[in-house]
């Protein structure tokens, strides 16, 4: 059988993505279990919405399929248990009419040793590390989650990232500690964090020369995230390009006051949010009904449930005034970023 024919027996047989894969022959699934240091069968997370049994031989026959080299496994197995932890809600994500796509974001030493782009381009193609891994995770919700477009999965839209979505934090473009630091590991740990979210939204903004210009755009931008007039939103990302996060540092703002200065700047009065003749959506009633008069209501209403929901990191090239911003998958509870370290 050619490669061609293997591929369209597979497609036919529903596994994979629609792009093409490596038919995932025992020697080459063997390479990567052997990459791993662990049984074939040992069991590394039940995988939602169908409770499919992800052991290190099924994940590697995914690996496989995805074009995957044994050497990206401890990724691929860290990024499967991330995204099967409670608190990421891989359930919802995996069903949901919404858009949202774990974003696999890697930390440490290993962004390099496995060429892992960080750079110019980074939601972008051309690095082999980045697209396999992610495509590699989406095919094991696809094939032991039961994840298919139109059967569970009901998005409406979807978007590219539910083919591969996966990049490299800029540490060493960055003016402040990575995001694995902050969330309490050392500097020389690898980890992977995964995050719901949707397709990236850039924030142009060339000609601000003070921090808080910056913000300013990029606070423009979220509000209007899922809808200009709702609110109570969770874990959303916030991608500063290094040309921006310099800017920003120079300027002596560091995280926690970004944090915070964004969280206060997406805040409208109740009166800007209630559904009127001009817009449907708005405040819910039982938001509304705390107040005597909303329609004249001045209190202040954020958009997100708290600073920390707002995660910052700084990722791209080191040319271009842009950032990003990505928001995540916050509906019933929501999806929360989830991160683990990353074991040989």
């Amino acid at each position: 059988m050619d490669a061609f024919e293997a591929f369209e027996q597979l497609y036919a047989r529903g596994v994979t993505d629609g792009l093409p894969v490596i038919p995932p022959t025992p020697e080459l699934v063997r390479r990567c279990v052997a990459a791993t240091g662990r049984p074939a069968d040992e069991l590394v997370a039940v995988v939602p919405p169908n409770l499919g049994r992800g052991t290190v031989e099924k994940i590697a026959v995914n690996a496989v399929l995805a074009g995957g080299r044994p050497e990206y496994m401890p990724v691929i197995l860290a990024a499967v248990r991330a995204i099967c932890a409670e608190p990421f809600a891989l359930h919802g994500v995996g069903a949901t009419t919404n858009a949202a796509s774990p974003l696999l974001i890697v930390n440490g030493p290993i962004r390099k040793d496995l060429d892992l782009n960080s750079g110019v381009g980074v939601f972008g193609p051309g690095w082999r590390a980045n697209a396999t891994i992610g495509r590699a995770v989406r095919l094991v919700m696809w094939n032991l989650g039961g994840s298919r477009p139109g059967v569970v999965s009901m998005s409406t839209f979807g978007h590219p990232g539910r083919y591969t979505y996966c990049i490299g934090e800029h540490e060493e473009a960055s003016p402040w500690p990575p995001l694995h630091v902050e969330r309490g590991f050392a500097p020389e740990d690898s980890t992977v964090a995964a995050f719901a979210g949707e397709a990236p939204h850039q924030v142009y903004d060339h000609r601000s020369r003070r921090g808080h210009q910056i913000l300013n755009s990029i606070a423009a931008s979220l509000m209007t995230a899922w809808h200009c007039k709702l609110t109570g939103y969770g874990d959303t990302l916030v991608v500063l390009s290094p040309e921006h996060a310099r800017t920003l540092a120079d300027d002596g703002w560091d995280k926690p006051r970004i944090r915070q200065y964004l969280w206060e700047r997406c805040q409208l009065p109740v009166r800007e949010l209630i559904p009127d003749d001009e817009w449907g959506e708005g405040l819910p009633e039982s938001v509304r009904a705390k107040f005597a008069d909303p329609a004249r209501e001045a209190t202040r209403v954020p958009k997100f449930r708290g600073p920390e929901n707002l995660i910052v990191l700084v990722a791209g090239g080191t040319a271009g005034r842009f950032s990003a911003v990505i928001p995540g998958f916050t509906f019933s509870g929501g999806s929360q970023l989830v991160i683990e370290k990353i074991t040989p």
